[in-house]
């Protein structure tokens, strides 16, 4: 019996153009953070070594910088460590594995996996991996890999990989997607006992077995994302496999698809949802407003969603579908009369008109109506 920590998808170095001020270097340091996490993970659950599973970083371009944080990090990890090259970081002439700063700086308990053939890792245990070599394989290197094995009549064998499989790719017939058949015979015929899988940044069981497996990211990266923010703690024996996710990262994404928005209560029930959130630093907020309000409704809830931008990682708010149309109470004790207020009427009426020249009348009636306000 064997255990040991899976994980993959790193990418460090990875950058998030709408993050709020100072937020991208908080991102970046709790990715560098959730990798000591996860060797102290590996050392409570007595993991003999960890396989990071392709894209450690985000490419072979990432700055000195990230390199050296990411090996000083590793260097507080007390177990081997073993990490496949993948799509973003594919061992070519450029590498980021043949950099002076990774092999100087790398600690003597890091492997680069660089070729398919297998490391004996501990006694009776195999490691098969299959780095990318270029970012566009001909075929996935992990079907290369394992076609070259006979099967294991002694240890158990571990095979790393990398890509995206048939059944979960968009488009099966894509270059560098991996046949799940191809895999799941592999396993019957004993040439591997467990394939741990990268890319898929949601830990993922794959296929009709336990014994393949996705470990996803260990910090969240977009919103499509499911089940992330894990390591996978692996205990493999010849006949028996158990697999138990655990949570690493401390970042959320979190998208609202639907908020209806169409009265006072509404907007404040927004407000309170956001104020109440915890950690909100951390957290990443994509917000798609729908429905109609005035615009004294739509000055309160601009009023809010910029207070809440000041203090989450990122605040995106999509409101193509939030209507502003003007009534009677959002001109009331202005004071308006004259030419003031016939080009009120005006405005408004264009509003009802629709088109480019409504939003452009919509636009000029919120800036005149913040305008008559201040100067009350």
């Amino acid at each position: 019996m064997i255990r040991f920590l899976h994980t993959s998808d790193w990418q460090l170095g990875m950058t998030r153009h709408f993050f709020s001020e100072g937020a991208q270097e908080r991102y970046s340091q709790s990715r560098f953070d959730a990798i000591r996490s996860m060797g102290q993970i590996a050392k409570e659950n007595e993991c003999r070594f960890m396989l990071v599973c392709g894209d450690l970083f985000e490419s072979n371009q990432v700055d000195r910088k990230t390199v050296a944080r990411a090996l000083d990090a590793l260097r507080d990890v007390s177990i081997p460590v073993f990490i496949l090259p993948g799509n973003h970081d594919p061992l070519n002439a450029a590498s980021v594995y043949h950099s002076s700063t990774f092999i100087e700086q790398k600690p003597s308990h890091v492997r680069v996996v660089e070729t398919a053939a297998p490391i004996k890792i501990a006694e009776g245990v195999e490691l098969v991996g299959a780095p990318w070599l270029s970012k566009r394989p001909v075929t996935n290197p992990i079907e290369d890999a394992i076609n070259a094995l006979e099967p294991a009549t002694e240890n158990i064998r571990i095979c790393m990989g990398h890509g995206a499989v048939d059944t979960l790719a968009p488009d099966r017939e894509s270059t560098g997607v991996i046949s799940v058949s191809a895999l799941e015979l592999a396993l019957d015929e004993r040439k591997v006992d467990f394939v741990a899988l990268g890319d898929r940044h949601s830990w993922t069981k794959v296929g009709k077995t336990e014994r393949i497996w996705y470990s996803g990211t260990p910090e969240m990266t977009d919103f499509r994302e499911t089940q992330s923010g894990y390591g996978l703690i692996v205990e493999l024996g010849e006949s028996s496999v158990n697999t138990k996710p655990i949570q690493v990262g401390q970042w959320l994404f979190l998208e609202h698809e639907r908020v209806d928005i169409n009265s006072a209560d509404d907007v404040e029930a927004l407000r309170q949802t956001l104020e109440t959130m915890k950690d909100k630093a951390r957290t990443v907020i994509r917000l798609n407003l729908v429905g109609s309000l005035s615009l004294t409704l739509s000055g309160t809830l601009q009023n809010h969603l910029t207070a809440a931008q000041d203090v989450f990682g990122a605040f995106d708010v999509r409101d193509d579908e939030l209507l502003l149309v003007p009534d009677d109470t959002d001109f009331t004790n202005l004071g308006f009369s004259g030419f003031a207020d016939a080009t009120v009427q005006r405005l408004r009426n264009k509003i009802v008109d629709g088109g480019t020249a409504g939003t452009e009348a919509r636009e000029a009636l919120m800036l005149l109506l913040r305008l008559a306000r201040e100067a009350v």
